[in-house]
């Protein structure tokens, strides 16, 4: 790995029982330079105490109320003098270097702009199903669901399935839970659109970076994610998503020619 810095940024809102392994992993297997930004929607769980004690070479941003995920994330736009910069979850961890294994990648694909890494549950390794097509109505219904011959033939078509998944591969969407991006290409955009308060967000922001550039899937990188489906269990995050999912929609209708 070259000897420029790579950035990342979480965004965290009471995620003291999982942010632990997110910082001490990353921190511990990326050997190249590396500058963590830590935004804070006012956690009240201790999260930002947690953090300060855990490693303080975290840079903490406090923000006094809950902005969400995309604007939390896009607070660190201005400050960022990376090459690359990596958005992360506060519920992932990593076993190697995934930050120089994809920045080397990305040295010698300069047309690319985006990886998603292979994303996979935490004690079984076992790959997350997660969408590379853009949103669609029946694919969000089967993921809802989750179970039947029509539902899985709809998810593997969601997550393209049916490509070579041992190989990197153009997709149409990528997870939130880890992007790995072109700080220039990032800032030209302006980040996430803020009209998102959380989900689609990551959607909508890889159909943006599409047109700066190819985004891929790749495999060679393996990121583990609790993954918790929240808004099944919690209607007022149910109702989050369905407020997110209209405007995306909206905003893409016609292929996004009027957004």
């Amino acid at each position: 790995m070259t000897d420029y810095l790579v950035t990342g940024s979480v965004v965290t809102f009471n995620n003291i029982a999982t942010i632990e392994a997110t910082i001490r992993t990353l921190r511990q297997q990326t050997k190249g330079r590396f500058h963590l930004y830590v935004i804070d929607n006012s956690s009240h769980d201790g999260t930002l105490k947690f953090i300060q004690d855990l490693d303080p070479q975290v840079e903490l941003i406090r923000l006094h109320w809950n902005v969400g995920f995309g604007t939390g994330h896009n607070f660190v736009l201005p400050r960022l003098r990376s090459k690359y910069h990596a958005v992360i979850n506060p519920d992932i961890s990593v076993t190697n270097d995934v930050i120089a294994n994809m920045a080397r990648y990305m040295d010698e694909h300069p047309d690319v702009v985006m990886l998603s890494p292979r994303i996979v549950f935490p004690h079984t390794g076992e790959d997350q199903i997660l969408g590379k097509r853009n949103p669609r109505l029946k694919y969000l219904i089967a993921s809802r669901l989750r179970r039947g011959a029509w539902a899985n033939r709809l998810l593997a078509e969601y997550a393209m399935l049916n490509e070579d998944l041992t190989q990197p591969f153009e997709i149409e969407n990528a997870t939130g839970c880890f992007m790995f991006i072109r700080t220039e290409t990032l800032q030209k955009i302006g980040g996430f659109d803020e009209r998102y308060f959380l989900y689609f967000e990551d959607c909508d922001l890889t159909r943006k970076l599409a047109k700066e550039g190819k985004v891929l899937y790749y495999p060679h990188v393996i990121v583990q994610h609790v993954w918790k489906r929240e808004s099944k269990k919690n209607f007022k995050l149910a109702l989050v998503q369905i407020k997110s999912m209209l405007s995306y929609f909206w905003k893409w209708r016609g292929n996004g020619k009027k957004a």
